[in-house]
C-alpha cells in the first residue's frame, strides 16, 4: 500500500502526489459514502485491476470546512481595500471560522496600490493582537509573503475578487491561474477558480479555492470560541466566572478589555452575535 497527498479534486478524480509519482485514483465506494477525502487528505492508495483506488485517509490534523481542505498549516485571508471594498465584519468572521479549525490564520492584503496608505491603519488592531498582516501588490517582490509561504501548506480563502489568483500568479508566473476583472454592474467578483487545487511553491503547498459565498456558523461548536481568538487570550481565566462567554456576565475581563480600548470593539461585537444567534 501506498501513500501520498491528494492535491487536486475534479468530480470523483483525485490526484494524489507523492515522492515517487503523481497519479490520479477513485476512493472506494463505501468512502464515497461515508464521507470522501478532501484536498490536503494523506491517504493510502494501491492499483488495482488496471486503475488507482483510495483505501483509507489517514488521520488528520485540522480540517477546514469551506474551502474544504486537511492540513492546513496556515490560512492567508485575501482581503482588497477596493473593488470589493475592505469589510472588516467579513475578516472577523473568516479569522474566527479558521481559528476555530486549529488553523493560523494569516491577513494579506491586496491592491494596496488602490488606496490611501492610511487605510492600513484599519489594520492595527490585528497586528496589536497577534496576527500576521502583510500588504501586496503588483510590482511589489512579496518577501514577506514569500518567507510565510516557505514550507508550508497554505489555503488562499476569501471573497470573490479580493485577489487571490492574482497574488499567486505573481509568486509563481506557472501557475497561469485564470483571473478576469471585477464585475462592475454586480459590483462582486465572478468566480475565477473552478475547482480546489494545491500548488507547489516554495519548498510547500498553496490551496486556491473557490470564493466565499456564505459564512456558516451553524455546524460548528463554538463553546471554546473565546479560547482561539487571540485577542481575548490576555484576559482568559481573568473573569468572575471560570465558564463566562464574555456576553452578559458580571465583572468580564474580556468585556473590560473592549471598555478600555484594549480589544478590537468591531471583532468583539462580532464575536457578540455570532455567540448570541448560533449558541
Amino acid at each position: 500500500m501506498k501513500q501520498g497527498t491528494i492535491i487536486k479534486i475534479i468530480s470523483n478524480q483525485y490526484t494524489i502526489h507523492s515522492k515517487e509519482e503523481e497519479i490520479i485514483a477513485t476512493p472506494r465506494g463505501k468512502m464515497r459514502r461515508d464521507g470522501a477525502p478532501v484536498v490536503g487528505d494523506q491517504v493510502e492508495y494501491e492499483y488495482i485491476e488496471g486503475s488507482y483506488r483510495i483505501h483509507r485517509v489517514l488521520p488528520r490534523q485540522n480540517r477546514l470546512l469551506r474551502p474544504a481542505m486537511a492540513n492546513v498549516d496556515q490560512a492567508l485571508i485575501v482581503t482588497s481595500m477596493k473593488d470589493p471594498d475592505f469589510s472588516e465584519h467579513l475578516l472577523n468572521r473568516l479569522i474566527f471560522l479558521i481559528s476555530l479549525a486549529h488553523v493560523e490564520p494569516i491577513i494579506c492584503v491586496t491592491k494596496v496600490d488602490l488606496y490611501d496608505k492610511d487605510a492600513e491603519k484599519q489594520f492595527t488592531w490585528y497586528e496589536k493582537a497577534g496576527y500576521t498582516v502583510v500588504y501586496s501588490y503588483p510590482g511589489s517582490d512579496d518577501e514577506d509573503l514569500k518567507t510565510i509561504l516557505s514550507g508550508k501548506i497554505s489555503v488562499l480563502c476569501g471573497q470573490s475578487g479580493a485577489g487571490k489568483s492574482s497574488l499567486l500568479n505573481r509568486l509563481d508566473p506557472d501557475f497561469q491561474l485564470q483571473t478576469q476583472e471585477i464585475s462592475k454592474a454586480l459590483g462582486r467578483g465572478k468566480h475565477t477558480t473552478r475547482y480546489c487545487q494545491l500548488h507547489p511553491i516554495l519548498d510547500g503547498w498553496v490551496g486556491d479555492t473557490p470564493g466565499f459565498s456564505s459564512l456558516d456558523f451553524s455546524r460548528l461548536d463554538l463553546s471554546e470560541m473565546d479560547k482561539v481568538i487571540k485577542d481575548f487570550q490576555p484576559y482568559l481565566g481573568k473573569c468572575r466566572f471560570s465558564d463566562c462567554r464574555h456576553l452578559k456576565e458580571p465583572d468580564c475581563a474580556v468585556k473590560q478589555a473592549v471598555e478600555n480600548g484594549e480589544i478590537n470593539p468591531v471583532l468583539y461585537e462580532d464575536y457578540r452575535q455570532i455567540r448570541e444567534e448560533f449558541s
